[in-house]
């Protein structure tokens, strides 16, 4: 899938490429994979884990070398989610949350912040990414926390919630209104928000209890609480004002990997639906045989290689510098639907062996239905790609 400097379009993955994506493949199948249903169960964070993948890099993808990080493109970090989603995505998002935390930085801050920042991570510390609140969510603009200037510190007050890796971060980017008079203003509200940098050992600085959650036991989400926290002008990340536009960057190129993750879970369903009908005998024969069986798992198979062409098409547009927008809401939406329906129906190969804990097929389908509401729901995303269609014409 690179680009040779022709019109050439191949499928064919680099040396380099495949190297990286063996890399990901071992550690998923032989660190993810073995203690998936032991932190499923637990609800333990993945601490051993997350530990071995900071060694390997994998909490620092997104981060540029000169920092600190690995400096993946955005296809290698995608080809790196699948495997790893592969192996557990409740584990996979604990280790690559780090990535989208520390995105507004990267995307946003000044060579200072970024050789910070990028250095706590290389040394170990977590980052969560604080913008969803109780009632902003697909509504970014809607955020109500605030930052007002006082002299040479800004004081932020307010709460995110569903905020995921919040209970062992070091450190938040966190999204405010600097302007908190723009916001009923539906015209200009996105012009009033800025992006800073919140350090969890600040005084006001708050984390509830992780949440009970339908699937991705192995990774934490919770509420934080920012009351009068000084966060000093040299914490924005950017021009006062810049803060939804940061964020829309943001998601342009976060949604390309979680779109990979998808792909993960609903290959391993595939996988799992694969071998399961090779080894139940009916009627005399192995179920796959069976041409309701077949096809549907003929069906399951399709889906899973849409959904990975249109992940490597959104990662490809990205680093090849043009505006991807309209393929990772495409990548997004159609991933996530697609997992979804890939899970269930691995679920109902195995009959009612899928509806048990014991086999692994319920878990993936309760893991991958989040796919479809975080990172702009699968609905939000087909308005982006209406909008995108629309301008363009």
């Amino acid at each position: 899938m690179s680009d040779n400097g022709n019109s050439s379009v191949n499928f064919i993955l680099s040396e380099e490429h495949q190297m990286i994506q063996k890399l990901a493949r071992d550690f998923a199948r032989n660190e993810i994979a073995p203690k998936a249903e032991h932190y499923d169960k637990t609800h333990e964070y993945p601490w051993p884990i997350v530990r071995k993948a900071q060694e390997l890099g994998l909490t620092t993808m997104a981060v540029p070398e000169e920092y600190g990080g690995l400096g993946l493109s955005l296809f290698e970090e995608s080809l790196v989610t699948e495997e790893m989603a592969w192996g557990c995505s409740g584990i996979s998002t604990a280790i690559g949350v780090n990535s989208l935390g520390i995105l507004p930085i990267m995307i946003a801050g000044s060579e200072e912040q970024k050789r910070e920042y990028g250095g706590r991570m290389a040394d170990g510390q977590l980052c969560a990414y604080c913008v969803t609140e109780p009632e902003a969510g697909s509504d970014v603009a809607g955020i109500k926390t605030t930052a007002v200037l006082n002299g040479d510190h800004y004081v932020l007050n307010g709460g995110k919630t569903f905020i995921t890796g919040a209970t062992n971060a070091n450190f938040y980017t966190v999204l405010a209104y600097t302007k908190p008079d723009l916001r009923d203003d539906m015209r200009n509200r996105y012009k009033g928000m800025s992006f800073f940098i919140v350090h969890r050992d600040w005084e006001g600085v708050s984390v509830g209890k992780p949440f009970e959650k339908m699937g991705q036991h192995a990774s934490d989400t919770a509420e934080v609480v920012f009351d009068n926290v000084r966060v000093p002008v040299a914490n924005r990340l950017g021009e006062e004002g810049s803060g939804f536009v940061t964020t829309m960057k943001v998601f342009d190129k976060s949604r390309p990997t979680v779109a990979a993750g998808a792909v993960g879970v609903a290959q391993r369903a595939l996988d799992e639906a694969i071998k399961y009908a090779k080894e139940r005998m009916t009627m005399g024969q192995p179920i796959w045989q069976h041409q309701a069986i077949g096809h549907m798992i003929a069906d399951m198979a399709m889906q899973v290689e849409a959904a990975r062409m249109l992940v490597w098409r959104s990662a490809w547009d990205y680093d090849r510098g043009d505006r991807n927008t309209i393929h990772a809401a495409m990548a997004k939406a159609f991933a996530a639907d697609a997992a979804m329906k890939v899970t269930t129906d691995a679920v109902q190969v195995f009959g009612g062996y899928g509806y048990m804990s014991e086999y692994p097929v319920e878990k993936l389908m309760r893991d991958i239905k989040i796919y479809q509401i975080y990172e702009g729901t699968s609905q939000i995303q087909r308005n982006i790609i209406v909008r995108e269609l629309f301008r363009s014409r």
